[in-house]
């Protein structure tokens, strides 16, 4: 047997791929497992605290979930609360803060109130907010800068009080600690190890690193963000799919403006997050505008154009990427949308470009309130799905049957990350003939 031979190998050491290395850990009874990171140190691309807004999505503010979706993401939202009390990083990098959506104006106020009704089941907690609670508690939605009320209707719907953001990057680290602490299991992390090839041969996956090292597995998770599907490419899998990595920027306050997360309705005819305010737990808790949505032809945001390359390859494109694209174009909103967010890169112009979306949340923001956020905002892996030709939103995996499981997670996948672990640590069990244990995933885990 090859000397460095695992039962499982995990590819990412982000979040989804720590939380999967700590699943196998602790509630399998797999024995050999180990995560190989390209970097060196874990969460330094997209889980990182500064590269994603640093929220626990759990659909009760996010007005782009159906109920049906956020039904799914309430219970990996969480996990990720409860695995955090359990080991009391509550307020290390847990914490509790005010969160709500707005509406502004007729149309998305009734739009708020008839979501409140809609979802006040799934989220009893949930509280309307009208004008004069307002002013109470996020009193910057309401006053302009001469201190007059905005002269738009507004409601706000959410909660204060629950846990509603992490930093992700600290709990990688925390996710792989606390899997190496698991005495019965060999729990090995190989930093500085950056898969270029995966094959197949008989039962077995031979992965080799940049450097010449080779790994070999019964099981293998890519977690590799947009990477994963350029790794599958690689393989012949995942051929259906191209990926447009999606940059987001963002903006921050030189004060304390908001007193918690603020997000605004979603227009339906776009496909990005909408702007949203957040309390930025790495910055004081100043608050941190965006995020942007930025096509960028690469797969990495800050490492250089070294990934240009990997995006060629891994947009796989064609005339049926051609034709989503045109599809996506020929609506003015959306054509409009992308225009202006390429501004929004513009120095000296994207800041007052910026300034006038803000003030929807902030009616007295100001210029010298706020800054570009230099180094903040990662890269989100957008899938394109070639035979329906459309863009997919939210996570996607390939899964060929043969031992090896891609995977690609745009947000909410740091909120999902315990529960897509779940499924992939039962699915190496069931393929490695082994166990995950339930009873004690639910009892730590589960509500």
């Amino acid at each position: 047997m090859h000397k460095n031979h695992y039962e499982v190998v995990v590819v990412g050491g982000g979040i989804s791929g720590s939380a999967l290395f700590y699943e196998l850990a602790r509630y399998t009874n797999i024995q050999k497992i180990a995560l190989l990171e390209k970097y060196e140190a874990l969460a330094t691309l997209n889980s990182k605290g500064t590269s994603n807004s640093q929220t626990i999505h759990c659909g009760d503010i996010e007005t782009n979930y159906t109920v049906q979706k956020a039904a799914t993401v309430k219970r990996t939202a969480r996990m990720i609360v409860k695995y955090c009390l359990q080991h009391g990083y509550e307020n290390k990098f847990m914490f509790a803060h005010q969160k709500m959506a707005i509406g502004v104006g007729d149309d998305e106020v009734a739009f708020m109130r008839k979501r409140y009704e809609d979802f006040k089941e799934i989220f009893p907690y949930l509280e309307v907010y009208e004008k004069d609670k307002l002013k109470e508690i996020e009193p910057k939605l309401i006053y302009d800068e001469n201190g007059k009320e905005r002269p738009e209707s507004i409601v706000g719907v959410g909660v204060q009080g629950e846990y509603s953001t992490v930093d992700f990057g600290a709990m990688s680290e925390s996710l792989v600690e606390n899997a190496k602490k698991e005495k019965s299991k060999q729990a090995d992390v190989f930093f500085n190890a950056e898969v270029v090839h995966i094959q197949r041969l008989g039962d077995i996956h031979y992965l080799k690193t940049r450097d010449g090292k080779t790994f070999t597995a019964d099981f293998v998770v890519v977690d590799a963000g947009a990477h994963s599907l350029y790794l599958a490419h690689r393989m012949g899998h995942g051929l259906d799919f191209g990926c447009l990595p999606m940059a987001g920027s963002f903006y921050l306050t030189t004060k304390k403006i908001l007193n918690g997360k603020v997000y605004m309705v979603q227009n339906p005819k776009l496909p990005f997050a909408a702007l949203h305010g957040d309390p930025d737990i790495l910055a004081n808790g100043y608050t941190r505008f965006g995020p942007t949505a930025l096509a960028l032809p690469k797969l990495e945001r800050y490492h250089g154009n070294k990934t240009v390359i990997d995006f060629i390859q891994t947009l796989q494109f064609d005339s049926k990427i051609a034709a989503i694209f045109k599809d996506l174009l020929k609506d003015k909103t959306i054509r409009n949308y992308v225009f202006r967010n390429f501004l929004f890169e513009v120095p000296i112009l994207n800041k007052r470009l910026f300034l006038k979306d803000a003030r929807k949340i902030v009616p007295s923001l100001q210029l010298e309130d706020i800054e570009y956020a230099k180094g903040f905002g990662g890269v989100r892996p957008q899938v394109l799905n070639k035979k329906e030709r459309k863009l997919m939103l939210g996570e996607a995996s390939v899964n060929p049957g043969t031992g090896i499981i891609f995977n690609m997670t745009p947000s909410p996948g740091a909120t999902s990350c315990l529960g897509n672990a779940e499924r992939d640590a039962k699915l190496a069990c069931e393929h490695l003939g082994k166990t995950f244990d339930q009873a004690k995933f639910d009892e730590e885990l589960v509500d």
